[in-house]
């Protein structure tokens, strides 16, 4: 069973080209899940599995604790598999047919005020190269609404400042250019020139990356997500924050003030409108909390 889950996840690369993230996710749920078949249900051939199982599969998550999201993913990510085997022969049919995706209850993303996105921005110290660094990422994320992952695999080459834009690469390795706002771009211009060469170590090869940690290596998204929360907890901003709340906050204050949906969609790499139209929701939600907390028979 090894060897046809090894041949998919290469199918995932090379001829789907998904992102490496993407990939590992459908390695983690469709190796639970060949675990889940071989130990509870002593099955050892792909073509042996039904219905029923993947049935017994799903109740066995459930019971585990997993939210509808989580189940919902596996499903996917199940169904993509024996897709993939009944196509290319291995098994002689697709078991997955009919099983239903559980209601997913939508959440809305959590966004920052413009005060407090201010007060984020303002937060690091500007006297040290770390600190140049540190603003110049927020500035750069919120300026463009970027996934974390797509700043940290910044290039040098992928900026231009005379031409205030960069570009970066999204999901599947989709280019897309992102234009830049005139304070990012002089934070940017800042840590380039006076911040970054300081974080560069003589003794190691050259390295294009933008954005360096203090070994002179590439900043990981990890690495991010522990000076975002440093930052914000400075910032005194007590909302729950993820990689994503700058991305989130930067489609919602577009769409406050006027942006067309399309065009978030555009600057957001969004493949499908109906992804970028969650952020009207947030929007309206807003809205009904500015009406009710000012207007006088509210």
């Amino acid at each position: 069973m090894e060897h046809e889950l090894k041949d998919f996840l290469h199918y995932l690369t090379v001829e789907r080209n998904l992102a490496q993230n993407t990939i590992i996710s459908y390695e983690r749920d469709l190796r639970k899940y060949a675990r889940y078949l071989t130990h509870a249900e002593q099955i050892h051939s792909w073509n042996d599995v039904s219905r029923l199982h993947i049935l017994q599969f799903l109740k066995f998550l459930k019971e585990q604790g997993s939210s509808a999201k989580t189940i919902a993913r596996h499903i996917a990510s199940v169904r993509s598999f024996h897709q993939f085997l009944l196509r290319e022969k291995i098994a002689e049919q697709d078991p997955s047919v009919h099983i239903e995706t559980p209601q997913m209850e939508r959440t809305l993303p959590k966004v920052l005020s413009m005060a407090e996105v201010e007060a984020l921005l303002e937060t690091p110290k500007t006297n040290t190269p770390f600190g140049m660094r540190d603003k110049a990422m927020l500035e750069l994320l919120y300026a463009t609404g970027m996934r974390v992952s797509e700043l940290v695999n910044l290039n040098l080459s992928d900026v231009h400042l005379t031409m205030g834009f960069v570009r970066c690469y999204g999901k599947g390795s989709k280019e897309r250019i992102v234009p830049v706002g005139r304070m990012a771009l002089s934070a940017l211009k800042a840590y380039i020139e006076e911040a970054r060469p300081k974080l560069i170590q003589p003794k190691k090869r050259a390295n294009d990356a933008l954005f360096l940690n203090h070994h002179g290596d590439r900043l990981t998204r990890q690495g991010f997500w522990k000076i975002l929360k440093k930052l914000a907890k400075e910032a005194n901003i007590e909302k729950e924050l993820t990689p994503h709340t700058l991305r989130h906050s930067f489609a919602t204050h577009l769409l406050e003030n006027g942006a067309d949906l399309r065009a978030v969609q555009e600057l957001l790499g969004h493949s499908d409108i109906s992804t970028t139209q969650i952020y009207t929701h947030v929007t309206k939600t807003r809205l009904k909390d500015v009406y009710q907390q000012y207007h006088p028979r509210a």
